[in-house]
């Protein structure tokens, strides 16, 4: 019994964290290995979904996947700090570049003409391509942010081919952050897109892999239109049926776990679940803790639905909840009631449901606004053809648990 109470739990909730077993997505993993057979880079990848999907840790998956096939791998997550500025989004590239490059030397072109320059190597003497190094070409190297960049790049994929190294892919996590600042005069993302289409098309062998919120590639193309031609899109749904038992079966068999789930427990969890691999994992892993408890005082281990889902409406849903208006709330509720789940709406059906259910509508003006707003807040998200989703899966079911309506509305 003792070995049954202290046995370790596999499930693992964490943001970006990888679960003891990745279920499903061959289809994502085929695609992204098609990018990788490119000679000459013609597509880039975007992969996308909401929150809980598992983009961070597919895109950790790609990157072994990447390495295995032969290419170097560069990338961080993109704070909002990186897009203030241009300036800011070079240092990004060039800090995570550095990385890789440090393993590889060269001779570095002396800077031409007169002016203030930072220092560069002496003449031919071979250095390590560090961070600083990089920065001083990127400084010494005429034009603008992006001519600059390009610069750098163009460089390191010459030193690379030198090393039979040809293919890098830079891979960014929380992309939806980028964004262009016009009343700043300041324009990381559309620096981002032109320098990596400009360095593609001279046969530069650098691939641009993004992965943010839904929200990030209506960005892309209003900041760039050939994005559209630029990237392929991977959406990251919900896993299926036998997809999600998997992901709840498959860990504790592995750990070899002196107990499992019956069936009936397996169908309770998805159900909860939604298929989303973050609740999953989080259902899973405080379900095995009563079990283990129970198992340990010779009780029937049973599911406590109620409970569990109580803990994941105040870890998961509540902070987000707390910041939204009395009014927004009530547009939340409205939209939940159309139990939709996580598809796709549109005002004019916020507006048919808001005169069914309350006294007094939401017109479809007021309605179209409220929702930018809930979009910024980063609770609603609109795609380009003008339909609404939830950006944050299974909100509309806690809303419906939780919500009450005033009286008189």
């Amino acid at each position: 019994m003792s070995e049954a109470i202290e046995f370790k739990n596999p499930y693992r909730p964490g943001a970006g964290h990888m679960p003891p077993h990745l279920a499903g997505r061959e289809r994502e993993s085929a695609e992204f290995d098609l990018l990788l057979k490119q000679e000459t880079i013609l597509e880039n990848l975007v992969l996308t979904g909401l929150r809980g999907v598992g983009k961070t840790v597919l895109l950790e998956k790609f990157k072994e996947r990447a390495v295995a096939a032969g290419w170097l791998w560069v990338g961080a997550d993109l704070s909002e700090s990186a897009s203030i500025s241009e300036q800011n989004l070079s240092m990004r590239l060039l800090a995570d570049l550095s990385v890789t490059t440090s393993a590889f030397t060269a001779e570095v072109p002396q800077p031409q003409g007169i002016g203030f320059q930072s220092p560069a190597p002496p003449a031919n003497e071979r250095v390590a391509l560090s961070y600083p190094v990089l920065q001083a070409m990127f400084n010494n190297t005429p034009g603008l942010v992006s001519d600059k960049i390009k610069g750098v790049l163009e460089f390191v994929h010459e030193v690379l081919s030198a090393h039979g190294r040809t293919k890098v892919v830079f891979a960014y996590d929380e992309a939806q952050n980028l964004s262009d600042h016009a009343s700043k005069d300041q324009f990381p993302l559309s620096v981002l897109l032109d320098v990596f289409q400009s360095i593609q098309r001279k046969g530069v062998g650098f691939m641009l892999v993004l992965a943010g919120l839904p929200t990030l590639f209506p960005k892309l193309v209003e900041a760039r239109t050939y994005s559209e031609r630029m990237f392929h899109v991977v959406m990251l749904g919900r896993l299926s049926g036998s997809e999600s038992r998997e992901a709840i079966e498959k860990p504790i068999e592995v750990a070899n776990c002196p107990i499992s789930f019956a069936a009936d427990s397996v169908e309770q969890i998805y159900g909860q679940s939604g298929g989303y691999p973050y609740f999953i994992q989080f259902i899973c892993r405080e379900v095995f803790d009563v079990f283990i408890q129970q198992f340990a005082d010779a009780d029937t281990p049973g599911v406590p639905v109620e409970a569990i889902q109580a803990k994941l409406d105040t870890d998961f849903f509540a902070g987000r909840w707390a910041k939204v208006t009395d009014q927004q709330r009530q547009l939340l509720w409205v939209v939940a009631s159309l139990e939709k789940d996580d598809d796709e709406f549109t005002i004019q059906e916020v507006y048919e449901q808001s005169r069914l259910l309350l006294e007094k509508g939401f017109s479809s003006s007021h309605a179209n606004q409220m929702l930018g707003s809930l979009s910024e807040q980063g609770l609603i998200y609109k795609n380009r053809l003008g339909k609404y989703s939830f950006a944050v899966p299974l909100m509309g079911r806690f809303i419906l648990r939780i919500y009450q309506q005033p009286t008189g509305s």
